[in-house]
């Protein structure tokens, strides 16, 4: 089981988006304990998974299903997320490997999850991932469509809906996502009120991201450092 890291890069790294987590709840008048820090280990080896666990952190998100299974069956011991596209040719392998599902945005990818669900006896969390960019290159539900997903989502009783999800456009600065997020939660507050989860905001910008109130930070290069290139 190789790892990068050594368990003092792991605690020390930890340690600090923690108290920058804090510090961004506390500007925002919000308790950190609200904001769930979920680990981007997608590519990184399972050594480095293995040392973060250890080290007290108990989220991760993947996002390919091959690597994320060998994760899973390695370290049961961590909750997985999916964080990826999930292609609807695909969605038998979710169930059973994850706990929370956080780029839910077609029905028809809903209705194979909960066949397969039902199956299984299981229930899935998922977070419902819009659109608010406007994007052609990024997955998720037009605004617009929203109103009508959820409504229709309620037929699948094996998906438990926790929230949003948004992924703004990269930019070095920051406050240029704030509008997105903000977008998010006004959705959220206008279309889904009983649905607290918001799952926005990575290493760049995720202090933002808690001032426009998310509940799920999504941290990957401020944890295991930039992401290898193959």
């Amino acid at each position: 089981m190789s790892a990068s890291l050594t368990p003092e890069e792991a605690r020390s790294r930890l340690a600090r988006v923690r108290a920058e987590i804090e510090t961004a709840a506390k500007r925002a008048g919000r308790q950190s304990g609200e904001i769930t820090l979920l680990a981007v280990s997608k590519t990184f080896p399972l050594g480095d998974v293995a040392t973060y666990l250890a080290a007290g952190q108990k989220y991760f998100g993947e996002s390919y299903l091959q690597e994320a299974q060998d994760k899973v069956e390695k370290l049961p011991q961590a909750e997985w997320h999916f964080i990826g596209h999930l292609q609807t040719n695909k969605a038998r392998f979710a169930p059973g490997l994850f706990s929370c599902l956080h780029a839910l945005d077609s029905l028809e990818l809903a209705e194979k999850l909960h066949k397969r669900l039902e199956e299984k006896g299981l229930t899935l969390q998922v977070y419902v991932q819009v659109n608010v960019s406007g994007e052609l290159s990024k997955s998720g539900l037009a605004p617009e469509r929203l109103r009508d997903f959820l409504d229709n989502l309620a037929k699948y009783p094996t998906l438990i809906p926790q929230g949003l999800m948004t992924m703004p456009p990269y930019d070095p600065d920051p406050e240029k996502s704030r509008p997105y997020f903000r977008q998010l939660y006004e959705l959220r507050e206008k279309l889904a009120p009983t649905l607290r989860g918001l799952s926005m905001g990575m290493s760049g910008d995720f202090p933002v991201a808690i001032s426009e109130g998310a509940t799920v930070v999504r941290i990957g290069t401020a944890l295991f450092g930039d992401r290898p290139l193959s």
